[in-house]
């Protein structure tokens, strides 16, 4: 035996799991394509937002929040329906999801403040819904920021793992890439694969699949923390659902490269259970990063509720294609909607001073106030005149960026970031009069404009995400903006089915000896513990929750 546990990946998932190994004096060999310095895999380049529930945070901003809330919004947001049969893909899903909900209305935050995870006073409103009290969405703000934001979640657990490989309790096989299970009869009792050659790229940065050697590992069991295929445009579309009408000809990637999909389909290969697959969770207010590190590498806006969202023929977008309030609905609009669906954009119109209050961008090199927990610099950036550094780069920088001081230069602008001019300025200046008409009165008709006046009251987005309600057109408020929007990959919502210790199951539904799953590779719980919709935060959230429950399951079995 190489180790008690072999763990597939050095992301977050498997290094939750592989700290509460070794923490009960089992030995751990993790093994990963990539080199040393991606350790801590995606959760390092994230925001590092979590979903909690009932926190002193939201109390003190004056949010009232309970499990019984936070568990109706989560099955409205699921809907799961995956229920009968002999072998119902939601069956343990379903289960994984009120396990969670549970975690983070529980000792989520307490059992993350001992690991050495520190948060911010900031809770956004993430997922806003689509408009209905037992649909999808948070019914309150529920997205807590951590201090250091993905550094801040990832690192902790990295440090762990780094001391534990000086104890010797814990092995690292970088640049080892899993192209298979060994099976024992029907147990699982290692891994082999092929030893790629030493490269030293920096982290996300593409590498070498030069083999220079092959490899084979035992243990008494394997835990598979991949992760999913948001990397690898040809499984997403592969995998892209009619239901969500034609994938995009063009998308850009919110994820490395390596985020790839391979060890999923040698799982299925080997006959382990996935479900849900066609599930999926890609944002649409993505921008290409003027400063890539990744091929086609993409950032997400988070938006606040102002924004003027217009289709790639200038029209605005209905209810639920509001910023920042439905992913899913948004992007059912832009891709089942026929006569726009051979365009793969959508534009933000916005003023500067809703770019300054309201914009923030996804990832924790986007946010150096709170990855490097600057308190001065958060205060400056966030409450201080001006946009963040980072989004003012993007529009002084990023090719996804207009600006102008009237409308007739603004439409030029975007018209100019297209093959052939879609945009009649008019058509776009009467529906922006049409909105701004709405704001003459504190009450309003229009759907989006209401939802602007419910965020002002919630005091953080009065604060720090939303901007004083005013006119589009109003020169005072200028210059205007606009922001050519891309669909970007993200997320895997299906995966490896398990059970709630994370075994994985084989195709006729039995768990398969030896063999677990944690993480995206496992749909973060049950094989789709989000179902259709995610309520946000909870990417990272069930990475630690799987990866936790899979490490103490094996902890107390071996």
């Amino acid at each position: 035996m190489d180790a008690d546990v072999l763990i597939i990946g050095a992301g977050l998932a498997g290094l939750v799991a592989g700290n509460e190994l070794i923490r009960a004096g089992r030995k751990v060999a993790i093994v990963e394509q990539e080199n040393a310095r991606n350790l801590g895999g995606q959760a390092f380049w994230s925001f590092g937002g979590l979903f909690l529930v009932d926190t002193p945070m939201q109390r003190r901003l004056r949010v009232r929040d309970s499990f019984d809330l936070a568990w109706q919004d989560w099955q409205g947001s699921a809907a799961w329906d995956r229920l009968d049969g002999d072998l119902p893909e939601d069956e343990w899903a379903a289960q994984w999801g009120r396990a969670y909900v549970e975690f983070a209305a529980g000792d989520k935050r307490p059992w993350l403040e001992e690991q050495g995870v520190r948060f911010t006073p900031l809770v956004g409103w993430a997922e806003r819904g689509s408009g209905t009290a037992a649909g999808h969405g948070n019914s309150v703000p529920r997205f807590h920021v951590p201090w250091g934001t993905g550094t801040g979640i990832s690192e902790p657990f990295a440090d762990r793992a780094r001391a534990a490989a000086e104890d010797g309790m814990l092995t690292f096989f970088f640049r080892h890439q899993v192209d298979g299970l060994i099976l024992d009869g029907d147990t699982v009792t290692g891994v082999h694969g092929t030893v790629l050659a030493p490269d030293d790229a920096g982290r996300g940065v593409p590498s070498s699949r030069k083999a220079v050697g092959g490899f084979e590992l035992r243990a008494q069991a394997v835990v598979i923390a991949s992760g999913g295929i948001g990397g690898n445009h040809e499984q997403v579309r592969r995998w892209w659902p009619a239901r969500l009408g034609t994938p995009p000809s063009g998308m850009i990637t919110g994820v490395p490269q390596h985020v790839d999909g391979r060890m999923l389909d040698i799982a299925a290969g080997a006959g382990v259970r996935l479900v849900n697959r066609d599930r999926m969770w890609h944002y649409t207010e993505g921008v290409r990063n003027w400063d890539p590190v990744w091929p086609q590498h993409g950032i997400r806006i988070l938006p606040g509720p102002s924004s003027l969202w217009f289709d790639a023929l200038g029209r605005r977008l209905p209810a639920p294609g509001l910023p920042g309030y439905d992913t899913i609905g948004t992007l059912t609009i832009l891709r089942n909607t026929p006569d726009i669906a051979q365009y793969d954009h959508s534009w933000f119109i916005l003023t500067q001073k809703m770019i300054e209050k309201e914009f923030a961008l996804s990832g924790s090199e986007q946010n150096p106030d709170l990855t490097n927990r600057d308190v001065g610099l958060l205060l400056r950036s966030r409450l201080g005149r001006g946009a963040p550094p980072p989004v003012e780069a993007f529009k002084k920088n990023g090719e996804d960026f207009v600006v102008a001081d009237d409308l007739t230069g603004l439409v030029a602008g975007m018209n100019a970031l297209t093959d052939t001019a879609l945009l009649d300025r008019d058509l776009i200046e009467r529906q922006i009069r049409q909105r701004d008409a709405e704001l003459d009165n504190p009450y309003s008709k229009d759907l989006q404009v209401m939802g602007i006046h419910n965020s002002r009251r919630f005091l953080g987005d009065r604060l720090t995400r939303t901007a004083s309600p005013h006119k589009i057109l109003d020169p005072a408020a200028g210059p205007l903006i606009a922001v050519k929007l891309h669909i970007i990959t993200r997320k895997t919502l299906g995966g490896i089915q398990t059970d709630l210790t994370g075994r994985a199951f084989d195709t006729a539904g039995k768990p398969i000896r030896g063999l677990y799953a944690a993480g995206e590779a496992a749909g973060f719980g049950g094989g789709g513990a989000h179902g259709y919709n995610a309520l946000e935060g909870t990417f990272l959230g069930g990475c630690i929750f799987t990866g936790r429950t899979v490490g103490r399951s094996l902890a107390a079995l071996l």
